[in-house]
């Protein structure tokens, strides 16, 4: 399942990708801060599902909204908007739009109108091997795990398995696990706020805080620290 975020505010977007992973870690997430970026994305993925926030810079998420659905008539999208309004109603009826979500998205309104999804395996998109090589990562990604770690598990060798993870997921091993635990530790930062920042490192599966802080700010531009009170 290819999952199309667009939103012009970046931790709104790393909200509802970590909130929807929590819940369907197979699905792929693609974000976009406005339209032009999104259809970019669009023209390069087969994207199956799309959260369109209605205030974008330019163009709408309305307006955005009829453009994909004319280049891509099989796109489920879902509104998410501060408020709501009759024209707004309107014109999402005439594009197809599938439910609404009201900010600030409510995690259980969220899990409500994903439910539908449940039905749908969305690991099909990957073969056994890497299924079962996702899903030991997603149990153990505390840990100290490694590829080989993996290979054994899944009964194949890591070079084998290095080839077919890339193949498949788009990412390395190791590109995947970090991101997977970078996702986990923004988790951490937003809803664990007792902890300090060695033990989201710890939890996240970091060996050191030193280590987690230069990785976490490669990855999302600003230090774990900057990222929990920016969420406040």
């Amino acid at each position: 399942m290819n999952v199309l975020l667009v939103d012009d505010e970046p931790l709104e977007l790393e909200q509802m990708e970590y909130m929807i992973q929590s819940i369907y870690p197979f699905w792929k997430f693609h974000k976009a801060a406005d339209a032009c970026q999104a259809l970019t994305i669009n023209q390069n993925f087969k994207i199956n599902l799309a959260f369109l926030d209605i205030n974008l810079p330019g163009r709408s998420g309305l307006e955005f909204g009829e453009d994909l659905r004319a280049v891509n008539k099989e796109v489920e999208i879902i509104m998410v908007t501060a408020h709501q309004s009759f024209d707004y109603a309107q014109q999402s009826i005439r594009i197809g739009v599938v439910d609404y979500l009201t900010k600030p998205v409510i995690e259980s309104d969220l899990h409500k109108v994903l439910s539908k999804y449940k039905k749908q395996d969305s690991s099909h998109d990957y073969s056994s091997l890497i299924h079962h090589s996702l899903s030991f990562i997603h149990d153990n990604f505390a840990e100290k795990i490694s590829l080989s770690d993996i290979a054994r598990e899944v009964h194949t060798n890591p070079t084998y398995l290095s080839r077919k993870f890339h193949e498949e997921v788009g990412a390395s091993f190791t590109e995947y696990l970090i991101h997977y635990r970078i996702q986990a530790a923004k988790r951490f930062l937003t809803n664990n706020t007792s902890w300090n920042i060695s033990d989201v490192a710890e939890n996240s599966g970091f060996n050191s805080q030193h280590y987690f802080s230069t990785i976490f700010r490669k990855a999302e531009g600003i230090t774990p620290k900057e990222f929990r009170e920016k969420g406040k």
